[in-house]
């Protein structure tokens, strides 16, 4: 993979979701639409079919964008990455959440595009989910929640959900790490330039085959966290679209660079393209891709 051809196209990516687009929240509802027709239009370019699940949020509608990949052969089973698109309020979310749709967009890319269409392998739904932000967050009208219940009562099959929240922050600096307690205090690294996969217990097995296929990219350090309970003894892991997985009972892990315990700009007009690391964020688009196109499921 030329992976300065993957950084060119993840700036492209963001120049347009936070400078042409900007502000992707329930206060520029027109902007949350462009951000959709945006992100359908790269998916239907890789000859995905592509679809809009929408519903109704405030009288108005809203949508998540959903495409499927399917091997030419029979697949072996069924994942599905997911990023939600829209911003808080107030900034243009360039690491919450563009950072995570322009790798969701070249991993698509990626596996649409690998050399010689595979025979075998994996079914994969790639979900550009709405409304993940606050007003919505945490209601029945998160985007993630509504794809995961209509999941669930279809009696879909999902060996491992993805979702990318926050993957385009690095910092180097001793200490500008930070965790939530009492993580500080199991040895994890003290500077930022890692990745990090946070499943449940249920995803225990699918996070350690996840952390195993990426530790094949020498150039990308990844951390994983195990949760009991859901996460809900420590609420700060739950705090993005997998965990909307969790509550269907799916297995579903978060990948992250931690959010505001790495990224000073977490939720503020300071969230912009000229704080991202685009090799970092393409070390992340090689590892996904060499995970689908390598694995099965469990």
């Amino acid at each position: 993979m030329d992976k300065q051809m993957i950084t060119d196209r993840l700036h492209d990516h963001l120049t347009t979701l936070t400078r042409t687009i900007g502000e992707r929240s329930v206060r520029v509802p027109e902007h949350i639409e462009l951000a959709a027709a945006y992100i359908q239009s790269q998916l239907e370019a890789f000859h995905l079919e592509v679809q809009r699940q929408t519903y109704q949020y405030r009288g108005a509608p809203v949508s998540n964008i959903v495409a499927r990949y399917r091997p030419s052969g029979r697949p072996s089973g069924h994942y599905v990455l997911g990023a939600h698109y829209d911003s808080v309020s107030g900034t243009v979310g360039a690491d919450d959440n563009a950072s995570a749709v322009a790798v969701l967009l070249e991993t698509a890319r990626a596996v649409t595009h690998a050399d010689g269409q595979p025979k075998s392998g994996p079914a994969i739904t790639f979900v550009a989910f709405t409304l993940e932000e606050p007003p919505a967050y945490g209601t029945r009208y998160m985007g993630s929640r509504v794809f995961a219940a209509r999941a669930r009562q279809a009696g879909l099959a999902i060996d491992g959900m993805i979702c990318l929240e926050m993957v385009g922050y690095t910092c180097h600096e001793p200490g500008c790490q930070r965790y939530p307690f009492p993580l500080q205090f199991f040895g994890y690294p003290e500077t930022g330039n890692f990745i990090g996969i946070v499943g449940n217990r249920k995803s225990s097995r699918f996070t350690r085959r996840l952390h195993t296929s990426f530790q094949r990219n020498p150039h990308l350090q990844v951390v994983t966290l195990t949760v009991p309970f859901n996460g809900w003894i420590l609420p700060s892991v739950r705090l993005s679209d997998h965990a909307s997985f969790w509550s269907e009972g799916y297995r579903a892990v978060m990948v992250t660079d931690s959010a505001y315990f790495r990224n000073p700009h977490y939720h503020l007009p300071s969230d912009t393209i000229e704080t991202l690391d685009f090799g970092f964020m393409a070390e992340l688009v090689v590892s996904l891709a060499g995970f689908f196109s390598s694995h099965t499921a469990e």
